[in-house]
């Protein structure tokens, strides 16, 4: 995969903008959602796995992949990054922060590995009945890229039921939940921390959480691609 799916970036970017949040249809094709969800159980490829119960996260499991990451999941990752980095730039800009984002995603990952985070972020979620995921932000350090994405593996109402993706929004004046819907294939890029909203005396920041509802049945599996990594 040397580019990615014909996307409409300027939807994608007002989507952002208004809801910290946009759908990418079909950024994956079914063939390669059940391959993905398939390996699952491939220990080989992945560096740890996390059982959610354990940690106070929800219930269910996820891995981490290892580098070097899978053709696509690199491929993904890199292009995906050089779209939202200029989004990225102006949200911080807006938010009156000194950082900037490179342009390309290895220098930034330099960056990331220069200050001790090392530790590659990429990861498969799996969901049975009854698990879901807390509500959380994926930070990970002290570098931290603002956008990340998730794509659906399963088929809704096929391989599952329940287990809709949920993001709540905080500011000083109000808490805004959203619950949001995708069919198998689909990216949803969305906030990991803070964003900007125009106010009467300028930007502020309201914080955004993500999360995952109870499954009623089936099995979910989910691709989280993040772009800085961990300590």
């Amino acid at each position: 995969m040397n580019a990615l799916p014909d996307l409409d970036w300027t939807a994608i970017t007002q989507s952002l903008d208004a809801h910290g949040n946009a759908v990418a249809p079909a950024l994956l094709t079914p063939a390669q959602c059940t391959a993905l969800a398939d390996a699952y159980a491939d220990t080989d490829r992945y560096r740890s796995r996390i059982v959610m119960a354990r940690h106070g996260f929800g219930r269910g499991e996820y891995k981490y992949f290892s580098y070097p990451l899978p053709p696509l999941l690199q491929d993904l990752r890199v292009a995906l990054y050089a779209r939202l980095a200029p989004i990225a730039n102006r949200w911080i800009q807006q938010l009156g922060a000194a950082v900037r984002y490179p342009a390309d995603h290895t220098e930034f990952l330099q960056r990331c590995h220069d200050a001790g985070q090392r530790r590659p972020t990429p990861l498969i979620l799996e969901y049975g009945p009854g698990d879901y995921n807390c509500l959380h932000q994926d930070l990970y350090g002290e570098h931290v890229f603002p956008l990340q994405v998730a794509v659906l593996l399963s088929r809704p109402g096929a391989d599952f039921t329940g287990g809709e993706f949920v993001m709540t929004e905080t500011s000083s004046r109000e808490q805004i939940a959203q619950v949001l819907p995708l069919q198998q294939g689909d990216a949803l890029i969305f906030t990991v921390n803070q964003r900007p909203v125009p106010g009467v005396r300028g930007w502020r920041k309201t914080a955004m959480r993500h999360g995952v509802s109870a499954l009623r049945s089936g099995r979910r599996h989910t691709l989280g691609l993040i772009f800085h990594d961990a300590t």
